[in-house]
């Protein structure tokens, strides 16, 4: 197969002009070669991988130099490999090269090598796919393991043997599951197997590297797939307990719950068709990660998981500890979903109440609109009519909210009253009745007992404060006065 008209980065004619000059080979292999096959490039690709039967970190540099000497380039000595920046695209070179492993090390014993013995150390016989540089064969495609027949056929195996593919570097076996499913393909079967079989391999993998396929699953179409082949393999057990404890279905006295880890991937997929928000996605996963440990059989009510939302948001931050997740706001930001995601589904099956939804509208604050995207994926049902009730009464309390936030100015608000303003008038040093009297503002303010007005809430902090036994000493004026 002749690809030279579909070689269209200028890169392409620079290298094969240069390895022309300096005598040895060059091709481009990997994924940019499988993407081009499947659905050709419009647009310039972001990553290329070459290989050259010489010195990867040479050629790079005299492509630099042929192309700009201002172009960055960064070399990784010690795995013989550089990266050329230029423009939108990612340039990786390196040698030809075969690799050995020793059993406690997914890290390869590495030597100089023929394409050949490249494309062999190669995880899929579809990233095992060249394409020549050379100028006496520019664009011919070199394929010696069927990796186009497996694009056709929509399928991930391996070139060699599959048990030793996975047992030399097992983060190939989160590889092969996170391909299936952002290409909607089929592992084959050998192939599956021995991932069942190696699974155990995957403990001397960095939970780094684990967490960094766990989250290009997450960015795929539909990640649900693939966290249902985590599970088929034995793999999700391993890498992430707590998920895989959602499975299954008790019966007692003839009633049974869903099964939980199934639905949960049913929110996922549904909401991965609204948003490519990765921590949206991950909030997803985990909005019912209690239920497990609060389920419970109520004789003449059923199944109850009471308080599931917040032990829930207690275990993520345990959970992004263990998974190597960043402890920071995109943590506190998947606990507030999870802990908050039954108040709009509360508030769609009871009378909508304005002290309701301001107090929704301003825990949540600039987090709501995610908010109510995660509780309408929440909704699973395969009765038609079930679903159209649901989100009908969505409509209803996205409705009020707008009215809400028109009216009283709710997300994020600070009450018009400071602690400082507390001191100040009644003479206080910051103390426990400056809390309450605060609170007791913003609480009036919730309840829409106040307006959110300097006025009212001036009114109510002199309310407060008699009660208290607090004496006025001074006046605090008006804002803007």
């Amino acid at each position: 197969m002749d690809l030279a008209g579909h070689l269209n980065h200028k890169v392409f004619h620079i290298i094969s002009t240069i390895a022309h000059q300096e005598g040895i080979q060059a091709f481009v292999i990997g994924g940019f070669v499988r993407d081009l096959l499947l659905t050709g490039y419009d647009t310039p690709p972001k990553d290329i991988d070459i290989v050259v039967l010489g010195s990867g970190i040479e050629m790079a540099e005299r492509v630099r130099q042929s192309i700009n000497e201002e172009v960055p380039l960064t070399v990784f000595k010690n795995f013989g490999t550089a990266m050329l920046k230029w423009e939108d695209t990612e340039i990786e070179f390196v040698g030809a090269r075969k690799e050995s492993y020793r059993k406690n090390s997914r890290k390869p014993l590495v030597e100089d090598g023929s394409l050949e013995d490249d494309q062999n150390r190669r995880d899929f016989t579809i990233n095992a796919l060249a394409i020549s540089l050379n100028q006496d064969s520019y664009g011919q495609l070199l394929d010696p393991f069927g990796g186009l027949k497996h694009l056709e056929e929509k399928l991930i195996t391996t070139p060699l043997d599959p048990g030793q593919t996975f047992s030399d570097d097992p983060l190939r076996m989160l590889r092969g599951i996170r391909f299936a499913t952002r290409l909607d393909f089929l592992i084959e079967p050998d192939t599956f197997e021995a991932i069942g079989h190696h699974r155990e391999r995957i403990g001397i993998v960095s939970q780094e590297r684990i967490t960094d396929e766990l989250n290009k699953i997450m960015l795929t179409r539909q990640p649900g797939k693939g966290f249902t082949l985590l599970d088929k393999t034995g793999l999700l057990e391993i890498i992430f307990p707590e998920l895989y404890q959602m499975k299954g279905v008790e019966e007692v006295e003839g009633q049974f719950h869903k099964d939980n880890f199934l639905h949960t991937l049913k929110v996922l997929d549904n909401i991965a068709m609204k948003t490519d928000d990765l921590w949206l996605r991950w909030a997803a996963l985990m909005h019912d990660i209690a239920k497990p440990r609060t389920k419970k059989f109520e004789p003449g009510t059923g199944w109850t998981f009471h308080g599931h939302e917040f032990l829930g948001s207690k275990m993520i931050p345990g959970i992004f500890r263990n998974l190597k997740l960043p402890l920071n706001e995109k943590m506190k930001y998947v606990q507030k979903l999870v802990q908050l995601h039954l108040r709009p589904i509360v508030l769609s099956q009871d009378i909508v109440t304005d002290s309701a939804v301001r107090r929704l509208i301003f825990d949540a604050g600039n987090d709501l609109e995610d908010l109510m995207t995660l509780c309408e994926a929440d909704i699973t049902s395969k009765n038609e009519k079930t679903v159209k009730r649901h989100m009908r009464n969505f409509h209803v309390v996205r409705e009020k909210i707008d009215e809400i936030e028109e009216k009283d100015s709710i997300r994020n608000f600070q009450p018009p009253i400071s602690g400082d303003d507390i001191q100040y008038v009644f003479g206080i040093p910051p103390s426990r009745p400056v809390g309450i009297i605060k609170n007791a503002i913003k609480e009036a303010i919730l309840d829409g007992e106040i307006t959110n007005e300097f006025e009212s809430a001036y009114r109510k902090m002199l309310e407060e404060g008699r009660e208290l036994g607090l004496i006025v000493q001074n006046k605090l004026k008006k804002r803007g006065d």
